[in-house]
């Protein structure tokens, strides 16, 4: 039983085979006791010292324990302004215009299986016996505030998920200014922080530093989860490496603005909060309504950053992407985006259709600028009407045509902008996110139009509602290039202008969960920029998403394996281009290309008018060697090997769940005058297999804990090669 309650010691106790969660009630406070490899018997209460540690260290009024203080106790659930000064999972304002909450404990509940959230993105399971789930309310009864905090384990899965609901219980209305969704506190700050910033086509960049005594915040304000920071965090032990050492990971099932926010205390220590950015948000919460948090995703690992990542990969996999298409192989496609850009016509697409079926590929993508008057970035957004200059014949006709060369048609949108130059804009130019009388910014020049209004919402399904029940799609890839600035809604009150940025998630996620319920058979791929807003919230409603804009190989070396470290490779999408390369011109192999872009799901961005037939026919048998390999590369076991952010190489692999066959990918980004040889040990294998690497025969044994020389034939820059192991029947 992975739940269990002790009531003589008031003790929770959370645990499988792999992890253990433990609080207690202390004085009817709930605190945090343990959070780690599994305890198979956790016997201890009171397992925080009774010390008074000092005079400026209030206690609770309904105390006389001078050895207990909100201020360095172990908590769950800490708050504002009743004696605990560290940073708060919650924060209110009462009709009074005071601050001051306590709460205590009023009840629990354990049940099996795990409720939807409303509304909003989470984990999910298939089967009740397959997590248990408990609620532990808390009450401040003074103030007519409840709390309901929600933690479901997986029974065979290192994963915890934590999430709140708020509801006012009184006859006045509270304002939530911060809501979070997580806190633990750990006893100590013996950790390094890791995190993934980054740019617009320099996404999820791994960054490690150690912990120090401070506060250091993780955040977003731009209303989308953004290319500059990932919702997600590690605490690594000292000297932890990608195979070995405890891990503590932290990933929000968000989309919008998020804060992640570590603080080291006086007594060294740390305590990690994880919910909504509480910049730019207020939430009028009116008698007997609920508000209900986002979900927090939280992972131990015991043996490194890779365990880390098999566990978020898949429950990532099977219990967060939802649909027909999360475990079914991804077609190899083309798009035409950097082959064409806006000049475009229909000879031209069908020219390029038919190049692209002579490859091998099977999904063909339309990208933007088949709406009327796209032929900048400057109009249409917003007028879901096919371009009949461009297209004279109409969508249907190229989607026919397309299909009848044995091609998947797909086709991009970007539904939730306006362009100012557009049929849309002139008819409602209010319903873009504005302050009204006040100037609003452009980004890449368009608005973001006001998803909290249910009439914004259903004029943009109308719209794409027409076209996907009049021509057939296979695929959709949804972009969203601009984030939010003048933030105001016509529709809100002053008290509710607080609101819009989470109004408009849960307008979004309403809108995406429709058009998938809708059109399961539609294989939907998340964009913003490239990974704009790559985060768990929308691979919920999309299993698969464009890691970057950027697609040269080298910089994608580190983008992908920074990916990797949460979302699996079936989640990746990663594309052939051309060279030089358009984001970076760099000139790089086409094979070191291709072997980066099949480590994900694999496509084509060239234009292949202008390639030699020496590369058409390369990237012909790249495909045909994909489509081989496709299953073990999108669903396989997949482990780092080495690190691009510590060496002048790279490696991976993925590895069938038998152990019967691996494949190692390996990447020499620079090249160097009397290079040391490097050897690299392999993973995931069976110790016990023999294993042909071409005509060469290996045990798995010598393989992990030898390994193999890899890079002594490789001169150059950016160069690479794959290794196929196949097990033999033979054994050791």
């Amino acid at each position: 039983m992975p739940i269990i309650f002790h009531e003589e010691t008031g003790q929770f106790h959370l645990f499988n085979k792999d992890v253990s969660y433990v609080m207690e009630l202390k004085e009817q406070f709930l605190v945090h006791a343990y959070w780690g490899e599994r305890i198979r018997s956790f016997t201890q209460s009171d397992t925080y010292p009774k010390k008074d540690r000092s005079s400026f260290s209030p206690n609770p009024y309904r105390t006389n324990d001078a050895t207990f203080s909100l201020d360095n106790v172990l908590q769950e659930f800490p708050g504002f302004d009743s004696g605990d000064y560290r940073e708060p999972a919650f924060e209110m304002t009462y009709s009074d215009g005071t601050k001051a909450t306590q709460f205590q404990y009023a009840s629990h509940t354990i049940y099996s299986g795990k409720k939807r959230l409303d509304g909003l993105p989470a984990t999910y399971v298939m089967e009740d016996d397959e997590a248990e789930t408990l609620e532990i309310t808390l009450a401040d009864n003074i103030r007519g505030i409840h709390a309901t905090l929600s933690y479901t384990i997986y029974r065979d899965r290192s994963a915890i998920t934590k999430s709140v609901q708020y509801q006012n219980m009184s006859e006045h209305t509270i304002q939530l200014n911060r809501a979070l969704s997580s806190c633990v506190d750990f006893d100590d700050a013996a950790f390094d922080l890791l995190q993934l910033p980054g740019a617009w086509a320099r996404e999820k960049q791994i960054v490690k530093t150690p912990l120090a005594m401070g506060i250091h915040v993780l955040d977003s304000k731009r209303g989308a989860s953004s290319t500059h920071q990932q919702p997600f965090i590690a605490l690594l032990r000292k000297n932890t490496t990608e195979h070995h050492g405890d891990v503590y990971g932290f990933h929000f099932v968000y989309s919008g603005n998020f804060t992640i926010r570590t603080e080291v205390d006086t007594f060294s220590q740390t305590r990690v909060l994880v919910g909504m950015n509480s910049h730019n948000f207020g939430w009028q919460l009116e008698p007997n309504a609920i508000f209900q948090t986002p979900e927090v995703v939280l992972v131990y690992a015991k043996n490194g950053l890779n365990d880390m990542s098999h566990t978020f990969h898949s429950l990532y996999t099977e219990r967060l992407a939802r649909g027909e298409h999360k475990l079914q192989e991804r077609p190899v496609l083309i798009n035409n985006w950097e082959s064409t850009y806006f000049q475009f016509d229909e000879q031209k697409l069908l020219h390029l259709a038919d190049g692209a079926k002579a490859l091998g590929a099977e999904l063909f993508v339309l990208d933007d600028g088949w709406f009327e008057a796209r032929n900048d970035d400057t109009t249409s957004l917003g007028d879901w009407v096919a371009d009949c200059k461009k297209l004279p014949s109409g969508l249907a006709n190229l989607s026919s045509q397309i299909h009848e060369r044995g091609l998947k048609f797909g086709l991009w949108f970007e539904p939730e902008m306006i362009s100012e130059q557009s049929q849309l804009f002139q008819a409602h130019p209010d319903w873009h996110i504005h302050v009204n009388g006040y100037p609003t910014s452009l980004g890449r020049n368009q608005l973001v139009l006001d998803f909290s209004r249910q009439e914004v919402r259903t004029e943009i399904v109308r719209q794409m509602t027409e076209i996907l029940d009049a021509v057939p799609i296979d695929y959709i890839k949804w972009d969203m290039n601009r984030n939010m600035t003048e933030i105001g809604s016509r529709d809100l009150t002053p008290q509710q202008q607080m609101e819009l940025p989470h109004r408009y998630m849960l307008g979004l996620y309403e809108v995406i969960d429709y058009l998938t319920e809708r059109y399961p058979h539609i294989l939907f791929e998340n964009c913003s920029g490239g990974g704009g807003r790559f985060d768990p919230g929308m691979a919920y409603y999309m299993p698969q998403s464009w890691a970057s804009d950027n697609t040269d190989a080298i910089e994608r070396i580190k983008i992908q394996y920074g990916t990797s470290l949460i979302f699996p490779p079936v989640m990746i999408c990663a594309q052939l281009s051309e060279i030089p390369n358009h984001q970076v011109g760099r000139i790089t192999p086409l094979q070191t290309r291709a072997n980066v872009a099949m480590s994900a799901n694999f496509g084509i961005m060239l234009d292949l008018n202008k390639e030699s037939q020496e590369t058409l026919d390369a990237v012909q048998q790249d495909i045909t060697w994909y489509k081989k390999h496709r299953q073990l590369i999108q669903f396989g076991r997949f482990s780092r090997l080495i690190s691009p952010y510590e060496s002048n190489f790279a490696s991976w692999s993925f590895t069938a769940s038998n152990q019967e066959e691996s494949l190692v990918f390996f990447f020499k980004i620079l090249g160097a005058a009397s290079e040391p040889f490097l050897r690299l040990q392999l993973r995931d294998l069976n110790p016990e297999y023999m294993y042909a690497i071409g005509d060469t025969t290996y045990s798995g044994e010598e393989l992990m804990k030898f390994g193999l020389y890899l890079n002594p034939d490789m001169s150059g820059d950016f160069q690479s090669k794959v290794l196929h192991l196949k097990r033999l029947v033979t054994k050791m």
